[in-house]
């Protein structure tokens, strides 16, 4: 199977892309990754998807194998949003899906509310469309954990401890939870932690899962999602931090969206149950394909 890697010139910088199935003649795929400041490369397997199609991947400005330039103004949604025009526009793309997964699923929206033509269909995959709201589910989370648990994070937040290696713990215990639920966690996954941009995460996002500080803090796209109109997906794990209830909740209001959960995992259902994430968006995509 064919695949092409390159970068493409964006606003501030390069980005790395690969192409899996590049000679294929189907609808291809354009993987929107998590994060911010994340990298495609916990979601590498899904690499699979191009046995019936291109699957493209990139790492967005500032991680993983794109250009990291040190000017912090560069880290807004809008830009990133134009970022993904310009790898359209670099890759010649007239029409493709899009899988978005977790702050994917907020750059998908807003691209997709902001320069609809080409989107052939969305997954929103583990989505946070309402910063707010996630900061909700969050909180809910967190008092299901133990209670010593729950202390140790709300001390640490009150005393602005955050850097401790007692905050760390704890947090490893809600990611546990809610993250990623395989014992033991993937060692590929630790070994590309060296691709994320924590000033990325902490300028949009902030210093921590669960309060968001940074300039998504108001986002909230939940008003607008009737004005998706085309083939919709949302997908989450049964312990998801981007719980089932928002998530079943985001597809009511996109017309005609499918909504599936995977039972047995928490953020990461693309590595905590590969083949049947596969199955389901291959399905999809392939059922889209076949109506349009």
């Amino acid at each position: 199977m064919t695949v092409k890697e390159g970068f493409i010139e964006v606003i501030g910088g390069k980005v790395w892309y690969q192409i899996h199935n590049i000679d294929s003649k189907n609808t291809p795929v354009i993987v929107l990754h998590g994060g911010p400041g994340s990298s495609h490369y916990s979601m590498q397997g899904l690499d699979i998807l191009a046995e019936d199609r291109p699957v493209i991947f990139y790492d967005q400005l500032g991680c993983g194998k794109s250009e990291r330039p040190t000017d912090t103004s560069l880290w807004n949604i809008d830009r990133f949003v134009e970022e993904l025009g310009q790898i359209r526009e670099g890759l010649s793309l007239d029409e493709f899906h899009i899988l978005g997964h977790s702050w994917g699923t907020t750059l998908a929206a807003a691209y997709y509310l902001s320069t609809p033509v080409g989107v052939k269909s969305i997954v929103f995959s583990s989505p946070c469309l309402s910063a707010p709201l996630w900061a909700e589910d969050q909180d809910r989370n967190r008092k299901l954990l133990p209670l010593e648990v729950q202390e140790t994070l709300k001390s640490c937040e009150e005393n602005g401890t955050t850097e401790s290696e007692e905050y760390k713990e704890a947090t490893s215990i809600f990611n546990k939870h809610f993250v990623c639920r395989l014992d033991p966690y993937p060692e590929f996954l630790k070994e590309g932690r060296h691709y994320r941009n924590s000033e990325v995460y902490n300028i949009m996002w902030g210093p921590s899962e669960f309060h968001v500080t940074g300039n998504l803090k108001s986002f909230d796209c939940t008003s607008q999602l009737q004005d998706i109109h085309v083939p919709t997906m949302y997908t989450c794990g049964r312990f998801d931090e981007a719980t089932p209830e928002s998530t079943k909740y985001f597809s009511t209001l996109t017309p005609n969206a499918k909504f599936h959960v995977f039972e047995k995992s928490a953020h990461m259902p693309y590595v905590e149950e590969q083949d049947e994430y596969v199955k389901v968006n291959s399905s999809f995509f392939n059922e889209v394909d076949l109506e349009n």
